[in-house]
């Protein structure tokens, strides 16, 4: 699994992983979004094009960055999501919680428009 991450306007990244967030992997893209909401940055896309698995650590991840990013009047929304992740998130309601986009582009249209 990769976790890259890239500026986009303002106090906005893009952040992306690549392969199975599992429990091996989570810490990577906790360090990223931490180290990122530690820095000030407050809005996020997360590309999830490439992720294959999630697993609960990957959610509770996100989860956590979310709600920090939301606390400090930021957002975190998801992009990508393949119709197996798309089914997890269902299962467990997440998909009522984040506000999920089909390409990172609409998602980054969307959180640049906020």
């Amino acid at each position: 699994m990769t976790v890259w991450h890239e500026a986009l306007e303002g106090d906005t990244w893009l952040v992306g992983v690549d392969g199975r967030l599992d429990q091996t992997q989570n810490r990577d893209l906790e360090n990223v979004l931490v180290n990122l909401l530690d820095e000030g940055y407050i809005r996020f896309v997360v590309d999830l094009t490439e992720t294959t698995y999630i697993n609960s650590g990957g959610l509770r991840t996100l989860v956590s960055a979310w709600r920090r990013a939301r606390h400090h009047g930021g957002d975190l929304v998801l992009a990508g999501l393949s119709p197996k992740l798309q089914d997890v998130f269902s299962i467990v309601g997440f998909d009522q919680l984040f506000a999920i986009y089909v390409t990172p582009e609409e998602a980054k249209k969307a959180i640049l428009s906020e």
